[in-house]
């Protein structure tokens, strides 16, 4: 699990074992060696997120991560980070640009609060998906942001939900996984969703 000084780290690693997983915590290239899949947990804004892996040579150890085909698992600003770029506050930073496209904010539509804060269903889940294997759609999963990603490539979509537009909440292409949504504070749908990627990873 990447640990770029930011980010919901705590409460995903304790997620992670209690779904088996035997977590190490990575802050630079050399400590990443030979492990089986790597999580990019992600709280805050986009460029913050993107600067701090460049200064810790973290970016480029995720693009060559993910380009070994070991499973990669981006949260929140950790899913935004794959795509190209971001609106966020005139940001300027490129993102890991593994996906076609960028993050833009809810257009704030139907009187909704922006940000989104509180638990939101999958309306559409890609049943082909190993990271939703035994999840349910419909079921209710716990969201924080007021942007998310328009993948460029509607092929990659995991899961759409519904907040005045309609959003991709996860996305997956071979060994790459990614959630706008939270699973470590989804609770069983969560736990669910992190077993999986847990034994995806073998």
């Amino acid at each position: 699990m990447i640990d770029y000084g930011s980010g919901n780290l705590r409460s995903v690693h304790k997620a992670l074992l209690k779904v088996g997983a035997d977590v190490r915590v990575v802050k630079c290239p050399e400590e990443v060696g030979d492990a089986r899949g790597m999580v990019l947990p992600g709280v805050g804004a986009f460029d913050d997120c993107i600067h701090a892996l460049e200064r810790q040579r973290l970016l480029e150890a995720a693009r060559e991560f993910i380009r070994s085909g070991r499973p990669f698992l981006g949260i929140c600003v950790g899913y935004q980070a794959l795509f190209e770029k971001s609106e966020e506050f005139n940001s300027c930073a490129a993102g890991l640009g593994i996906f076609a496209g960028k993050v833009v904010r809810f257009s704030g539509g139907n009187g909704l609060k922006i940000p989104q804060i509180g638990w939101n269903q999958l309306d559409w889940i890609e049943p082909r998906c190993p990271l939703f294997r035994g999840v349910a759609e419909g079921s209710y999963v716990y969201f924080v942001h007021s942007f998310f990603p328009k993948p460029v490539d509607g092929s990659i979509v995991a899961t759409r939900t519904t907040y005045g537009e309609m959003f991709a909440s996860a996305v997956w292409r071979d060994n790459v996984f990614a959630t706008q949504f939270h699973p470590e504070k989804s609770q069983k749908v969560g736990l669910q969703l992190l077993g999986n990627f847990v034994g995806y990873c073998g």
